[in-house]
């Protein structure tokens, strides 16, 4: 029963966690649309290198919102670290994306404003799951304590509820 009741932290802590990270991301995704769609039709940046643009700003907005949302109670000592492997995995993020966008505009010549937007709905979801991963296993680290404390709470929690039925038990009635 103990597995059970930490497995069910684990699942709902988990459960949060992808929330906040699709809260901050369909923000970041917004940006993102945002700023390509205006540079593709007031500029002639070529389609990529404009969506290389969108993809940097919705980057920087991503970071402060994952740091001050998203992960906000994950371990803070080392930002320069934790800036540092962002930008690295936003940068394979990017790649991935942009990837997508160059193949469908350079690769199928599909270059109407719904086909670039459709390809790059595509682009961020994949590289979002990736991002996900990345994020969450190594620059946004959970605190060993955190771990503890859940695992803690999780056996006090099915402690209690042995005392509560030791409780019910008629006197005189004990184990062997």
């Amino acid at each position: 029963m103990k597995e059970r009741g930490a497995l069910r932290v684990r699942l709902d802590q988990l459960a949060r966690e992808v929330a906040k990270f699709g809260a901050v991301g369909a923000l970041g995704t917004l940006v993102n649309f945002g700023v390509s769609n205006l540079l593709w039709h007031t500029t002639e940046l070529q389609a990529v290198r404009a969506n290389v643009i969108a993809t940097v700003v919705a980057i920087a907005f991503n970071y402060v919102g994952f740091r001050y949302f998203t992960y906000r109670d994950r371990d803070k000592s080392s930002r320069t670290k934790e800036l540092t492997l962002f930008l690295m995995f936003s940068a394979v993020g990017l790649v991935i994306e942009n990837g997508v966008l160059y193949a469908a505009i350079y690769g199928f010549d599909w270059d109407s404003p719904l086909q670039r937007n459709i390809f790059k709905f595509v682009g961020i979801g994949i590289a979002t799951c990736f991002r996900f991963w990345s994020y969450r296993s190594w620059v946004f680290k959970t605190l060993p304590a955190q771990e503890a404390v859940a695992h803690a709470e999780s056996f006090l929690e099915d402690g209690s509820k042995a005392v509560a039925a030791d409780e019910k038990r008629p006197a005189g009635r004990g184990t062997r």
